[in-house]
């Protein structure tokens, strides 16, 4: 059991007192009647409490998944252009969701968000082979060595080891296709570059098993379901199809 107050400080309605206060003047509904008992006790399970009109169901822990547009910045402080956490609810950033891994301000696609740390570091670690899988308009045509190059592995200037792409294929005359296990600095365009061509445009269509859904249009966002991470934690390989 948890009593509303923290209940609502816990999904980052702000501090105990200002969320007693919020309780107290009739402002939160729990499960679609209003609650004025900053002390009473509710199961989590399948809670749902409404505050300014809107509809929030109780969770542990964060998992959302984003549609990135090109533009914005995968920081808290950006520089040059706006914050992808200007894309979510208020809520959502206090409680302290962070990327799970960054897209450049120009690339487009599925970014993850969650504050579960162990969630965090499972999706970015190259041990664990979770595949970010990526299309590439590339400026020139996409050569048949280049493609052998990326997968073979190229070398880039400040990695020791060649990199090499878990999966690399042309989808048309100037547009690629490639899985990597890892997230280093803009790599796929490091690593296009190194095979002899230049990203024009870049795209984040899945992690894992999970493709970005289409009906979800840039700048939204939606809550993951507990089939939908299993589909994020699948190694490669994996079919996000």
């Amino acid at each position: 059991m948890v009593t509303l107050a923290r209940a609502l400080q816990s999904q980052g309605f702000g501090t105990r007192k200002g969320c007693v206060l919020r309780v107290r003047r009739g402002e939160v509904a729990v499960n679609g009647a209003v609650c004025d008992d900053p002390d009473a006790e509710f199961d989590p399970a399948g809670l749902t409490f409404t505050l300014d009109g809107i509809a929030w169901p109780y969770r542990p822990r964060a998992y959302l998944a984003l549609h990135k547009p090109a533009g914005y910045e995968c920081s808290h402080k950006p520089r040059h252009h706006p914050g992808v956490f200007s894309l979510l609810p208020s809520p959502l950033v206090a409680r302290g969701v962070q990327c799970i891994g960054r897209l450049d301000q120009d690339t487009t696609g599925l970014l993850l968000f969650s504050d579960d740390g162990p969630f965090q570091h499972r999706m970015i670690s190259p041990k664990r082979h979770v595949a970010k899988i990526y299309r590439a308009s590339c400026a020139a045509p996409v050569t048949d060595g280049q493609l052998a190059a990326l997968r073979s592995g190229v070398q880039l200037h400040d990695v020791p080891e060649p990199l090499a792409a878990l999966m690399c294929e042309r989808v048309d005359a100037r547009t690629l296709r490639l899985a990597l296990a890892e997230g280093k600095y803009h790599q796929v365009k490091r690593m296009v570059a190194a095979a002899g061509n230049h990203v024009a445009a870049l795209h984040r269509e899945a992690v894992g098993a999970y493709r970005l859904p289409d009906d979800l249009e840039p700048g939204q966002w939606r809550w993951l379901a507990p089939e939908e991470l299993a589909r994020l934690e699948q190694a490669w390989p994996s079919d996000p199809s």
